[in-house]
């Protein structure tokens, strides 16, 4: 049971002694390109000034100030020169110190912190001038209290050394570069004093130990002027070959990764701190994905095998199933062949049972024919109610003008009972579709004609309710893709029922009116009867569905009319208007801009 946490934490330990290794390899080649960027920056910026104080040394007004320092008009022309000199260069100060130290040229000679009069023989750089030599320090200022670095030269005249030449370089530039980057670049001295440093708060912060000797040796230069110098909390330590720095602040301690650079010429250590939290978080985390990584294998190997046991259970169910299932045959075997010989006895018997049900459907398929036939009767006799009675008027009003020499008018009579009994005709051939889809051409229909066909079969039922009739198809009465016909027989029927449903009532108005709506044309049949009692609304499109009385209707002509609408794509629906009285809405697909032509 101990096996996997020990496993567990050796990789842990192990593996991450090993990814830091290699993160931290990484980082120290990282910061290692920093570093040198570092250095090849100073030394670019320091080695443009190195050259001038010795040429500035050899100007004429420079040896001529140095052999009579006591020349007002020299000192002038001097402080002058050496002011112009000091702008275009854009260094910080550029002065004259005679061999006793004091300072009697300064390109700074009008400004507040002037250095003429100021002696700096206690300047390591001075010493080492004066005695004919090159010279570099980088200090504080102890008039300016600006840091800097100090190039000097001896100025000669002839083979004597009359006074030295300092130029004073501000390294504020390079400094402000440092700051707010991944790295924390800083310049030690040589006794570990930080001189620049992106962090402001490690300024003259000592990363060694201030001892005695180390302290006594900064005062007597004056390196840091008044500055006061601490030691930081530092603890070094190593991680294999890398050199680790631990720094104590006031927001925790930090461990930084340390590159130093030791630059001889300035006698400087320049060094490029790495925070390794960020270091140690990677290696955390490639850990603990390696880890998972292994966990998932692990899990996927677990699953592997787990598959393959329960697919090795499952083969050996199968066979056992199988060797079942053969049993079960052998029997079911048996059990079908004593099953078989009934089956046989069975079948005679069946046989005789299918004879007598072929007979059995034969004749309701006689019967079906025989209803067909009567519904077909009974429409044929609905549809045919109205064109004879209105062929009845027209005959007995041609009898009466024939008798009374008045036959143009009979001779129109006649024409119309010839027209009547043409759509009797039509009307005999459409009803043979009435359940099925109709395959004759629809066109356009004008609505006004239409109507005018229609009263011509239903003026006799609207004289005979004493109903009047009023129509508001427009000024310009729509066109609708229907059958010219089969929309009369719809007309006759809906119009007709108007009829019954106000007859011998006071208000006997019958109001027709048609209009455009979203690409459709819809026709309203309004009557002022009793309208549509709600409980037969849902059946009133119904075959042989009627609330009239025996003799009076067979209920099919709103179920044709329904059909033949549905037949041109339209709708047919009844409502009850709310001021009183049926309304019948009819549906139909506009055909506008289409000249009306013959359909059926």
């Amino acid at each position: 049971m101990l096996v996997v946490p020990l496993i567990i934490f050796a990789f842990f330990t192990y593996g991450s002694a090993i990814a830091t290794r290699a993160y931290m390899e990484e980082a120290s080649a990282q910061a290692g390109t920093a570093l040198r960027l570092a250095v090849s920056a100073l030394s670019g910026h320091l080695n443009r000034y190195e050259a001038l104080p010795a040429l500035i040394a050899d100007h004429d007004d420079i040896k001529d100030l140095v052999s009579a320092p006591e020349d007002a008009a020299l000192r002038d022309a001097a402080n002058l020169y050496l002011k112009e000199i000091n702008g275009l260069l854009k260094s910080s100060d550029i002065y004259v110190v005679k061999p006793d130290g004091e300072t009697i040229a300064a390109s700074n000679y009008d400004g507040p912190a002037s250095f003429v009069g100021q002696n700096f023989s206690y300047r390591p750089y001075f010493q080492d001038a004066i005695e004919g030599r090159q010279a570099r320090f980088y200090a504080l200022g102890t008039t300016s209290l600006k840091r800097g670095y100090y190039f000097a030269a001896p100025i000669r005249t002839g083979a004597d050394i009359r006074g030295v030449i300092v130029f004073k370089v501000d390294i504020d530039m390079i400094e402000s570069s440092w700051g707010g980057g991944e790295y924390k670049i800083f310049v030690s001295d040589p006794e570990g004093i930080i001189f620049m440093s992106g962090s402001p708060e490690w300024l003259y912060g000592a990363i060694l130990p201030l001892t005695a000797d180390r302290i006594a040796r900064t005062e007597a230069s004056r390196r840091y002027a008044n500055a006061r110098l601490a030691a930081l909390p530092v603890t070094r330590h190593h991680f294999e070959q890398h050199e680790l720095m631990t720094l104590a602040g006031e927001r925790g301690s930090s461990e930084y990764l340390v590159l130093s650079h030791y630059m001889p010429a300035e006698d400087w250590t320049v060094n490029v701190l790495m925070e390794t939290s960020s270091i140690r978080a990677q290696a955390r985390t490639a850990l603990a994905a390696v880890f998972l990584f292994l966990c998932i294998a692990g899990l996927a190997v677990a699953v592997l095998r787990q598959r393959r046991a329960r697919l090795a259970e499952r083969m050996q169910m199968q066979a056992e199933a199988r060797n079942e299932l053969e049993r079960r045959v052998e029997e079911r075997t048996a059990d079908l062949a004593r099953v078989n010989s009934r089956i046989e006895e069975e079948i005679a018997e069946r046989r005789l049972t299918e004879h007598q049900l072929r007979q059995t459907q034969a004749d309701l398929i006689q019967a079906g024919k025989l209803a067909g036939l009567g519904q077909m009767s009974a429409a044929l006799s609905h549809e045919f109610n109205q064109p004879l009675a209105a062929a009845k008027t027209y005959t007995d009003s041609a009898s009466v003008l024939i008798d009374r020499g008045r036959t143009e008018e009979a001779r129109d009579n006649i024409r119309r009972i010839g027209g009547l009994i043409d759509r009797m005709a039509a009307i005999s051939r459409h009803l043979r579709n009435f359940a099925r889809k109709p395959n004759e051409k629809l066109g356009p229909v004008s609505l006004d004609e239409a109507m005018r066909d229609t009263l011509e079969i239903i003026a006799w039922r609207l004289k005979a309710a004493d109903a009047e009739l009023l129509l508001a198809l427009g000024p310009r009465p729509p066109v609708v893709r229907a059958g010219s016909v089969r929309l009369q027989q719809v007309l006759v029927n809906v119009i007709s029922n108007a009829a019954d449903a106000v007859e011998g009532l006071d208000d006997r108005r019958i109001e027709v009116s048609a209009f455009e709506e979203a690409g459709k044309v819809v026709l309203t049949v309004r009557d002022h009867g009793p309208g549509v009692p709600a409980a037969i609304a849902e059946r009133i499109f119904d075959p042989f569905f009627t609330t009239k009385g025996v003799g009076k209707g067979l209920g099919l002509g709103l179920s044709i009319s329904y059909n033949i609408i549905k037949d041109f794509g339209g709708s047919l629906a009844a409502a009850n208007h709310p001021e009183g009285g049926a309304v019948f809405r009819i549906e139909l697909r506009s055909a506008a801009g289409l000249m009306p032509e013959a359909a059926e």
